[in-house]
C-alpha cells in the first residue's frame, strides 16, 4: 500500500512540475525615461569624429583606462590642458566648429566657455559617449548675470547625466555620485550648496575655492540657477547649420521669477518661438542606452520586446546568468523556458562600441 501511495505522490509532483506556471520576479532595474522633447542627435557615422581622434591622437590619453568616468575626465582634462582662456577674443579664429577651435588653440589662440562646451562635444560624442550641450547662468539683477557654455554626458556606469564643464575641468559630486546641471540647481537653491562638492580633473580633487579664478564652490553652483538645453542635440555633425532652439524647465521657481543675463530679461522672452517649456523633468532627465522591457509568458515560452533610446544603436545583447556570452538578439525574442529559473541580462551596444545599462529579466516557476 505504501508503494502505492508513493508512486501516486511522484505522479502528482510530476504532473505539477510540467504544468507549472511561470512568474516574472520583481528586479531593481535602472529606470527607462523615453526621449519625448529632444530632437536629432550626433551622427557617428560623420567622418569628422573619427578625425578628432585620429588627427589629435586621442587614444593616447587614456593611458590603458577601462573605467568610463575616468576615460571622460582625461579627455576633458586634455581639452583643458590644449585651449587657453580667452573671454574677449571676439573675432575668435576656427569658425566655431571643434576641429577649427583646436587648431588655433594648438597655435595659442585662447577661446571663451562655449568653444570649450563645442568641442567637449565633439570628442566625447566620437568616442560614443552621448553628449549635449546647454548654456546656464545665475541670473541675478543687479548682481552675477553672465551666461556660460557647458555639456552634460550620460554615464552608463551610473545610469544618469553629470555635468561636465572643461573651460575650468571640473564638476559637482555628493557622496561620490557626479551630478547633473539640476542636481546642482537643486543643490544651490536648496541651501547654496552646502552639501555637494566641487572636483576638478582625473583625481576629483575636492576644490572650494578654483585656484584659476578664485571662484567659489557655492558661485560656482549658482551659475546653473538658470539652464538651457540645446533641444536639437547635433552641433558638431549640422555645424554650421544647428537650430537654436532651447528647452528650459519651466518648474516653479522659473515661473516665478526672471532670468535676467547681461542687465536685461534673457532674449529668448521675446522670441517665445526659440523656447520650449518643458513641464515634466523627466523629459530633461531622460535615460539614453537604458532598456524597457514588456514581457509575456504563454505556457514554456516567454516574450520578450526591449526598447531603447538609444542615439547611434548598433545591437541589442544578451546573456544568460553572469558567467554568459554577450549574443546579439532582435529587440523582440522568444526564450524557451526549460529550467526553474531563468536569469537574463540586456543591454545596447552603440555604433563605437560602448554598452548600456544592464537591464535583467528572471523568471522561475511558481
Amino acid at each position: 500500500m505504501k508503494v502505492k501511495y508513493l508512486f501516486l505522490a511522484a505522479f502528482l509532483i510530476l504532473i505539477t512540475c510540467k504544468n507549472a506556471e511561470y512568474t516574472v520576479e520583481p528586479v531593481d532595474n535602472p529606470p527607462f525615461k523615453p526621449n519625448v522633447e529632444f530632437l536629432g542627435f550626433e551622427d557617428l557615422g560623420h567622418p569628422g569624429f573619427q578625425n578628432l581622434i585620429n588627427k589629435y591622437k586621442l587614444d593616447t590619453i587614456f593611458h590603458g583606462e577601462t573605467d568610463e568616468l575616468q576615460r571622460i575626465l582625461l579627455l576633458r582634462q586634455w581639452i583643458k590642458s590644449v585651449i587657453k582662456i580667452d573671454d574677449f577674443g571676439d573675432p575668435y579664429p576656427g569658425g566655431g566648429s571643434a576641429e577649427g577651435i583646436l587648431d588655433a588653440a594648438l597655435e595659442g589662440t585662447g577661446f571663451h566657455c562655449g568653444h570649450f562646451m563645442k568641442v567637449q562635444n565633439g570628442i566625447m560624442n566620437a568616442y560614443g559617449y552621448v553628449t549635449r550641450t546647454l548654456g546656464a547662468g545665475p541670473g541675478v539683477m543687479g548682481g552675477p548675470d553672465g551666461h556660460h557654455g557647458i555639456n552634460e554626458i550620460w554615464l552608463n556606469d551610473y545610469n544618469k547625466w553629470f555635468l561636465s564643464d572643461a573651460k575650468y575641468d571640473h564638476h559637482f559630486e555628493k557622496d561620490g555620485i557626479p551630478l547633473s546641471a539640476l542636481e546642482v540647481r537643486d543643490e544651490y537653491l536648496k541651501n547654496k550648496a552646502a552639501d555637494i562638492i566641487k572636483v576638478k580633473g582625473p583625481g576629483r580633487i575636492p576644490t572650494d575655492k578654483d585656484p584659476e579664478t578664485g571662484t567659489s564652490k557655492e558661485r560656482s553652483a549658482q551659475t546653473y540657477t538658470w539652464i538651457e538645453y540645446h533641444t536639437h542635440n547635433d552641433m558638431f555633425t549640422a555645424w554650421p547649420d544647428h537650430e537654436t532652439l532651447l528647452s528650459m524647465f519651466a518648474d516653479d521657481y522659473f515661473n516665478n521669477n526672471t532670468w535676467i543675463w547681461g542687465g536685461n530679461p534673457h532674449w529668448a522672452y521675446d522670441k517665445p518661438e526659440f523656447m520650449r517649456l518643458v513641464q515634466e523633468r523627466d523629459a530633461i532627465d531622460w535615460t539614453p542606452n537604458t532598456i524597457g522591457s514588456e514581457i509575456q509568458i504563454e505556457g514554456d515560452v516567454a516574450m520578450i520586446k526591449l526598447t531603447s533610446e538609444t542615439p547611434n544603436l548598433k545591437e541589442y545583447q544578451m546573456k544568460e546568468g553572469l558567467s554568459g556570452d554577450w549574443q546579439q538578439v532582435e529587440d523582440s525574442l522568444s526564450v524557451d523556458l526549460k529550467r526553474k529559473r531563468h536569469e537574463l541580462y540586456f543591454r545596447i551596444m552603440n555604433l563605437a562600441g560602448v554598452t548600456g545599462p544592464e537591464h535583467k529579466i528572471v523568471i522561475s516557476q511558481n
